[in-house]
């Protein structure tokens, strides 16, 4: 099997309070979109990275969720009956 890389887009949106990060996946049949996002708390200090932290790892677990369930379809439909997989 060739090697691949696979490459996964993150975007962020910021207003004073709240980030939002955006993950986006293409695969040769599907595109994937996750999101998270980060709110600060009123008496934190303002550090923009950490609330890009946070909510791009958000993003990262919705996207990882949705390739478990596309896998888990996947095999369903070549085994014809429901599978569980654990992850």
């Amino acid at each position: 099997m060739p090697e691949q890389s696979w490459h996964v887009d993150i975007s962020f949106s910021e207003d004073p309070d709240r980030t939002r990060a955006d993950a986006t996946m293409e695969l040769a049949s599907h595109k994937f979109h996750g999101f998270g996002q980060a709110k600060r708390a009123p008496g934190d200090p303002s550090v923009p990275v950490i609330g890009e932290e946070l909510a791009a790892a958000r993003a990262l677990s919705h996207l990882a969720h949705q390739l478990l369930e596309a896998a888990v379809e996947r095999i369903e439909s070549f085994e014809g009956h429901s599978v569980e997989v654990h992850g």
